[in-house]
């Protein structure tokens, strides 16, 4: 090997264990004046200036950790150096959030260099430290999509076997639920209990958060609320509530409720007896064409011990309804994002209903998708739970 070659050797040895250092000055020093970068990241220039950028912003947010130069070969002008290195993203880089991981090559990176006289003319890399980074980010990025949907199908079962698998049959009533998931999976719940006498309990409710620890903060409520439910065999709701409180506020984790409107049904007389766990009020709309809601006081369950839940009673006489429901309908936005669906929207919908041949849920819908538009992405699970004693036949 020539004297010259050696000589290509060190200038290239040195050039890449000074930056490594975070020398830039070496840039200017052994870098020609017309020297060109023929590796580009999107976004970057060729000349000697933009690869003293590149390098700086580089630096700023990539702390090397290790270098190693494991072989060079030279031929000609030609230096070819085989490199091994880690580092830690620290700082901002190139739009991608620092991570605080080390980052490891598993396999050697290759630069090429050319060197005319003393300088460097040109440099080619197969690889560099920014594309391993964001190679790094890409596989995090799909390992995190990939945990996010193993979780988010996990709450859906969670969610789904939680769900009543029937909807009970009572003589002079039609009971019609619709349950409609979002994406990212919610805590919402309705279910029903058979109670003695004849009686049939209606809950639903809404457990805060997404994803599993709402699933299971809802499974949970929803298990307690049917053990209470039997083991008091009462017609008070607020107590059955109110003993569903107090468990479930040494269970539940820090930071979380559960939104509850709980009522009991006698389908003899048409006596709803009802208490809120600070749900939003359902909508009973009367034979007259009146809207109205069904309200009662009560902090929602798991929020803080020794609560009592207020109790209201209301009689539904023939044709009359009375819609249950969460959230996921009032707070959809419109496709603009300035407006909701709301409260007032859909007492109007609810009032305006009448002996129509579709179900009010089916009208809701139908007014719901006009509202939000083409290409809605659903923003929470929707229930709607319609309770109607049928007219008798005439």
């Amino acid at each position: 090997m020539s004297a010259r070659s050696e000589e290509n050797k060190t200038l290239v040895r040195r050039f890449l264990e000074e930056l490594d250092k975070g020398n830039l000055d070496v840039i200017d020093e052994l870098l020609s004046p017309d020297f060109v970068d023929r590796s580009l990241m999107p976004g970057q220039g060729p000349t000697r200036e933009d690869f003293k950028r590149s390098v700086a912003e580089i630096l700023e947010g990539y702390s090397a950790t290790s270098f190693t130069i494991e072989e060079q070969v030279a031929e000609g002008d030609t230096v070819v150096t085989r490199v091994r290195h880690s580092g830690v993203h620290r700082g901002e880089l190139f739009s991608l959030i620092p991570t605080g991981k080390e980052v490891e090559k598993t396999d050697s990176e290759i630069y090429i260099h050319r060197v005319v006289g003393d300088k460097i003319a040109e440099e080619w890399t197969e690889t560099s430290s920014v594309a391993s980074l964001m190679e790094h980010h890409l596989e995090e990025e799909a390992r995190e999509r990939e945990r996010i949907e193993q979780e988010l199908k996990v709450a859906r079962e969670i969610q789904h076997a939680s769900l009543p698998k029937k909807v009970p049959t009572l003589k002079g009533w039609q009971i019609s639920p619709f349950y409609q998931p979002a994406r990212e999976v919610g805590g919402d719940f309705y279910d029903f209990h058979l109670l003695s006498e004849g009686l049939l309990g209606v809950v639903v409710g809404d457990a805060t958060g997404k994803g599993v620890p709402a699933a299971l903060v809802m499974s949970t409520t929803c298990g307690m609320l049917q053990l209470a439910a039997r083991a008091l065999d009462s017609t008070s709701p607020g107590e059955v509530l109110a003993q569903v409180n107090e468990t479930l506020f040494a269970r539940i984790p820090p930071n979380m409720f559960v939104t509850c409107f709980y009522a009991i049904l006698d389908p003899e007389s048409g006596s709803l007896l009802y208490a809120n766990a600070g749900h939003d009020p359902p909508y009973v709309r009367r034979s007259g064409g009146d809207a109205e809601e069904l309200r009662a006081r009560g902090m929602p369950l798991g929020l803080m011990p020794g609560m009592s839940y207020e109790e209201s009673e209301i009689s539904l006489r023939e044709g009359e309804s009375v819609l249950f429901y969460s959230d996921g309908l009032v707070e959809a936005h419109d496709p603009q994002r300035l407006e909701m669906f709301g409260f007032s929207r859909l007492r109007e919908l609810v009032a305006e209903h009448g002996a129509e041949e579709r179900s009010l849920g089916e009208v809701l819908l139908e007014d719901l998708y006009s509202f939000v538009g083409e290409g809605w992405e659903q923003e929470d699970d929707i229930i709607l739970l319609t309770l109607k004693r049928s007219a008798s036949p005439s």
